[in-house]
C-alpha cells in the first residue's frame, strides 16, 4: 500500500473514532497524521479530498447540501494552496534580498569609512544614521599635508544599492585627485564631470565641500545644490545660514562652481547637514530649521560630538524613533 492510501485509511479510522468518542486520543491521532501529511508534502486540497472520501465511505447517506459544502471547501483549499505557494516563494525571495542588502550595507560601511581627524584648535562632531540599511548620505574628511581639513557632505536623491555605488564612486574619485586641485570649487568641478559621465540622469547628487585652514583661520566652501548649512558667530551669539549657489552634480559637464570664503573666530561654529535633519517631521508637520538651531544652542556648552548626538536623539524621539530620511550632521567649532 502506497503512502497516500495508507494515510487515507488511517485518516478514515481516526475520523470515525473521533466522531464516535470525541476523545483526546483521537485528537492525538489527528496530530500525528498531520505530521505525516507535512512530511509527505500533502497539499491542503488533498487533505480535504481525503476527508470527503472518508465521509462518503463512513456515511454514504449524508445529505446533499453538506456534500456541496465540502465541494466548496475543496475549491477554497485549492485557491489557498496556490496562494500559499506564491507567498512562500515571495518570502524566500524577500529573505534572499534582505541578506544581499545586509551584505551591501556592510560593504558600504567599509568602502565609505572615514575617520574623524585630529586638527589642532578644532573641535569636530559628526553623526550619520541611515533611515534604512543603506545610507543615501555621505560625509568624508580629508586631512591635507599643509594641515588644512577638507570636509565633504553629500546626498543622493535615490536610495538603496545604486545610491551606495554612487557614493563609493565619489569617494574614490576624490581620493584620486591630486592635492593641488583640492580647493572646493575644483573638487566639485572634477566630481561634476565624473558624475555626468557615469551616473544615470535620473539620479541627482547634491554636495557641499569645504576647506578649513587653521593657520589662516579661513573657511572656503562651494556647493552643488546641497542643503545650506549654518554659521554660528560666538561674538554675537547668533546663527546665520551659509549662503552659496551651485547646480547639482552631473547636470552639465560645463558647470562652473563658485567658491566662497569667510574668517573663523574662536568659539565660532560651522554646522553642515543633509535634508534628513531639516526635514524631520512631527506627525504631518515639518520642523523648522530654527528648531534644529535651538537644540544646538541649548547644548552649546558641550563638546561638538555630544552636541550632534543630543540633536540626533532629540529628533529621533520627535519622530517616534522612526527616521523618515537619512540623518547626517557635522559641527566644526574653532
Amino acid at each position: 500500500m502506497d503512502t497516500m492510501k495508507l494515510d487515507a485509511a488511517n485518516y478514515k479510522d481516526i475520523l470515525k473514532r473521533y466522531i464516535q468518542t470525541q476523545d483526546e486520543q483521537s485528537l492525538y491521532g489527528a496530530e500525528q497524521i498531520s505530521k505525516s501529511f507535512i512530511k509527505n508534502s500533502i497539499l491542503p486540497e488533498e487533505i480535504v479530498s481525503l476527508h470527503n472520501q472518508a465521509l462518503a465511505e463512513l456515511y454514504p447517506d449524508l445529505f446533499e447540501d453538506f456534500q456541496r459544502s465540502m465541494d466548496f471547501l475543496m475549491e477554497t483549499m485549492i485557491s489557498y494552496g496556490l496562494a500559499h505557494q506564491e507567498y512562500q516563494t515571495l518570502r524566500e525571495k524577500q529573505i534572499e534580498l534582505k541578506s544581499e542588502i545586509s551584505v551591501a550595507a556592510g560593504m558600504q560601511d567599509t568602502l565609505l569609512a572615514t575617520s574623524k581627524p585630529d586638527i589642532d584648535g578644532l573641535d569636530i562632531g559628526v553623526i550619520s544614521v541611515p533611515a534604512n540599511q543603506m545610507n543615501g548620505d555621505y560625509y568624508h574628511f580629508i586631512k591635507e599635508e599643509d594641515g588644512s581639513l577638507g570636509v565633504a557632505v553629500a546626498d543622493v536623491i535615490g536610495k538603496g544599492v545604486p545610491a551606495a555605488l554612487c557614493m563609493s564612486m565619489i569617494k574614490y574619485s576624490m581620493d584620486s585627485f591630486p592635492e593641488e586641485t583640492m580647493s572646493p570649487k575644483s573638487i566639485l568641478g572634477n566630481l561634476n564631470r565624473v558624475v555626468e559621465r557615469n551616473v544615470d540622469p535620473s539620479m541627482f547628487i547634491t554636495m557641499f565641500y569645504a576647506q578649513y585652514n587653521p593657520r589662516a583661520n579661513k573657511f572656503l566652501y562651494s556647493t552643488a545644490g546641497h542643503e545650506p548649512g549654518f554659521y554660528y558667530c560666538a561674538k554675537t551669539d547668533t546663527f546665520k545660514e551659509i549662503e552659496a549657489k551651485g547646480l547639482v552634480l552631473g547636470v552639465s559637464k560645463e558647470t562652473k562652481y563658485q567658491q566662497y570664503e569667510r574668517n573663523v573666530e574662536k568659539g565660532d561654529m560651522i554646522v553642515l547637514l543633509t535634508d534628513g535633519v531639516t526635514e524631520c517631521r512631527q506627525g504631518d508637520r515639518f520642523i523648522e530649521s530654527s528648531e534644529v538651531l535651538d537644540v544646538i544652542k541649548k547644548n552649546i556648552h558641550l563638546p561638538a560630538q555630544e552636541i550632534v548626538e543630543h540633536v540626533y536623539k532629540h529628533f529621533e524621539r520627535l519622530q517616534n524613533f522612526q527616521l523618515r530620511d537619512d540623518f547626517t550632521l557635522i559641527i566644526l567649532r574653532k
